[in-house]
């Protein structure tokens, strides 16, 4: 009958000790220059090696070629402190936990007066010293502090901060951590060979993450896993069964669904995982890992496996292609969501429910903020060339008119930008050269920056004057995202000054209004006389007149500014008589060529 992994494979001396080099480098240091202190307290997470250090350290004191940072592990006290050793008399463990009071401490004093039996000193190694009670550490207090030459302290804890402080002092002071995931999978990968065992690919990733960093702890699962196994290969399969992870594919086909926005393939998911009856909350947990690996195979690329070890050349590239159908602040919002449902998990009465509700909040956020993408963008495309109507500006920007005619002058720029230009004018381009380059404005801010872009792919350009890009919008609804979603106006004015060099700043125009009866020509109706009759042809005296004054009116109606009517309305009160005069022309006229009569002349 064999014994357990992690007791086949303890440590014999330091060099054989994995992760703890902060620990085992400066205690060999001081063997070898002979300053060894009379107490030491190891302390640090469970199965990292403060026990098999202790051991160690009492070795090293006790060996018949020493004290040696190297024990010769062929005398007496060597092979009883060793694999399989029995204990020696002169080394004495003591579990805390059970002798914490005062009593045990008067016992353990008077056992340490008295000589070692054999060896050079008699050591006390006190596991779990944490234990102890106040009153308890007290009564060993003197002799830790002041103890005979042939005695040694190691105490051993996982919680140090539970040791009174007097205690602490008067020892030397080292703590453990957590063995890295890169040490332990080469140490796995040693014990595997000299036990000739072979597991398939994916097991040793799982086998460490559930281990925790802990030394013996991931060696108990790797036995469990390998007394399990038959013909020496450990399957995937058992190995995700019995640790209880979700399973490669099952990630996939969510990671899959949320990168398609594909919501009947994400509840499927989450139905086979309550259907297989799976821990949700570890599912969380192993969903998030994963949208982890998928960040850093985004940022990473091809070297992704210097993070990412572990992992079989093919999950890298598999993970790798995932990660492209994202942007990077989608993968941190999805996250960011997954992580605080994880941490909302507790308590939850119905997991179905939770894992469900968190799909939506994912598929919800990853939605642009209009529906049916390509009838959205085609619609605003023909709007503003249909209808020519007056746009809204600004007032100060209606003397800037005449510019509308710098379209005829050679372009500034042709639709293929280099990549960076510098800064322009901003007066060298017009609107025209924006709706040659939106295109490819989108598709560069789709690169960069997936959730801006799905704001800012419905707009579409209207007009640019001095510095002022109007864009058109679908709702209100669209123009409030576009300020606040995801930074996208920041983002899309970059990518333009990126390719064209000028900084805009924006101007919305709802395509709601836009579609609105036209208030200037009911306006411009207003103030021009109204016609009596079938109209014959008019005076040619006043024809240029009204021609003249309704054009103005006409243009300039595309201004916002409402005032504009109010100052028009005096003038067009003042034109009042001369319209008036013009009527009693049109009746003389028909007069002499319909009757055939002369208007009489009053003032005669």
């Amino acid at each position: 009958m064999s014994s357990a992994l992690y007791r086949r494979y303890r440590p014999q001396n330091f060099n054989e000790l994995i992760g703890q080099t902060q620990v085992t480098e400066p205690l060999m240091a001081a063997l070898t220059s002979d300053r060894v202190n009379h107490a030491y307290l190891f302390s640090g997470p469970r199965g990292c090696g403060k026990t098999t250090s202790a051991r160690i350290l009492a070795r090293c004191l006790n060996c018949h070629q020493g004290p040696t940072a190297n024990p010769c592990g062929e005398c007496e006290s060597c092979l009883e402190l060793g694999r399989g050793g029995q204990g020696s008399l002169d080394v004495v463990e003591i579990d805390a936990a059970s002798h914490n009071g005062v009593d045990d401490a008067r016992d353990l004093r008077e056992r340490a007066i008295f000589a070692p039996a054999r060896d050079r000193y008699k050591i006390f190694i006190l596991d779990e010293a944490h234990m102890v009670t106040p009153q308890g550490f007290n009564a060993l207090l003197k002799i830790v502090e002041e103890p005979p030459e042939h005695v040694k302290f190691i105490f051993a804890t996982t919680e140090p901060d539970k040791v009174i402080s007097t205690i602490r002092s008067r020892t030397h002071h080292y703590p453990f951590r957590l063995v890295a995931t890169a040490e332990m999978l080469d140490y796995l990968v040693q014990v595997l060979a000299s036990e000739n065992v072979e597991v398939e690919e994916g097991v040793l990733p799982l086998v460490v993450r559930a281990g925790g960093g802990s030394v013996r702890d991931t060696l108990s699962l790797l036995d469990q896993l390998v007394a399990g196994s038959e013909n020496n290969l450990v399957a995937y399969e058992r190995a995700v069964g019995l640790l209880g992870f979700t399973h490669e594919s099952l990630l996939s086909e969510i990671i899959d669904a949320f990168s398609s926005n594909d919501g009947a393939k994400a509840f499927e998911a989450i139905d086979k995982v309550i259907q297989t009856g799976q821990d949700a909350r570890r599912f969380l947990d192993d969903l998030l890992e994963r949208l982890r690996d998928l960040i850093i195979a985004m940022n990473l690329g091809d070297q992704a496996e210097r993070v990412l070890r572990g992992m079989a050349p093919e999950q890298i590239e598999r993970i790798t292609i995932q990660a492209s159908k994202f942007g990077e602040r989608q993968l941190a919002e999805i996250a960011e969501t997954v992580n605080q449902s994880l941490l909302e998990f507790s308590g939850a009465t119905s997991p179905r429910l939770h894992l469900e509700l968190l799909c939506a909040k994912v598929l919800v956020s990853a939605k642009p903020s209009g529906q049916a993408p390509a009838a959205v963008r085609a619609e605003p495309e023909s709007k503003p060339a249909e209808s020519k109507q007056p746009e809204s500006k600004p007032v100060e920007s209606m003397p800037d008119k005449p510019k509308a005619a710098e379209p005829e002058k050679p372009g500034p720029m042709s639709t293929k930008q280099p990549e960076k230009v510098e800064a322009q004018d901003p007066e060298s381009y017009s609107a025209q050269d924006f709706k040659n380059n939106w295109e490819e404005i989108l598709e560069r801010l789709a690169k960069a920056s997936r959730s801006a872009w799905a704001v800012a792919f419905t707009t579409n350009v209207v007009d640019y004057q001095s510095g002022v890009l109007t864009l058109l919008f679908q709702s209100n609804n669209d123009v409030e995202n576009f300020k606040t979603a995801g930074n996208a106006a920041e983002a899309l004015r970059q990518q333009i000054f990126e390719l064209m060099g000028v900084r805009v700043k924006y101007k919305a125009r709802i395509a709601e209004q836009a579609a609105k009866p036209e208030p200037a020509p009911v306006a411009q109706q207003q103030y021009e006389p109204t016609p009596s009759a079938p109209e014959p042809e008019p005076v040619q005296e006043s024809e240029p007149e009204h021609e003249q004054e309704s054009e103005p009116v006409a243009t300039d109606s595309s201004a916002e500014q409402q005032p504009e009517p109010a100052e028009a309305q005096p003038e067009s009160k003042n034109e009042q008589p001369e319209a008036s005069g013009s009527e009693q022309k049109q009746g003389e006229s028909i007069l002499r060529d319909v009757l055939g009569a002369q208007p009489i002349d009053e003032d005669q």
